[in-house]
């Protein structure tokens, strides 16, 4: 899934960016500079994303620009992440399927030297469009 959630910025002494969701309880992050801070804030608010799917909890609704208090210095900015790419990034732990073939296309696809996990990883990303 594709989201967009607003984060609020606050420059810090001596350099940097402390990154807040105010859409979020406990959802925030930092950064050496503006762009690390932007990678750190899209990280973290898939984690927090990625997290709530898969608990089967309920997404807030995006707060509007507009709505969210600053003070001085700070600004606010959309951070868009697909949790989607995170989940395939990051959960590449190997499942064990157990399926049934014909004999003789097993014994096909042994002779012709396939790697059946890699087969059904190619199929299932054909099939899928992934």
């Amino acid at each position: 899934m594709k989201y967009v959630y607003p984060a609020v910025f606050t420059p810090e002494e001596g350099g940097g960016y402390s990154v807040r969701f105010p859409d979020f309880e406990s959802c925030y992050t930092c950064g050496d500079d503006l762009t690390c801070a932007m990678d750190m804030a899209q990280d973290v608010l898939c984690l927090t994303l990625y997290g709530i799917e898969v608990e089967k909890g309920c997404l807030p609704e995006a707060s509007g620009i507009k709505g969210i208090r600053t003070v001085e210095g700070e600004f606010v900015q959309f951070i868009r992440c697909d949790t989607d790419f995170y989940r395939r990034f990051y959960d590449g732990k190997a499942v064990k399927k157990t399926l049934s073939i014909p004999a003789w296309l097993n014994r096909e696809a042994e002779q012709s030297g396939l790697n059946f996990s890699q087969v059904l990883q190619e199929a299932l990303r054909r099939r899928l469009d992934v």
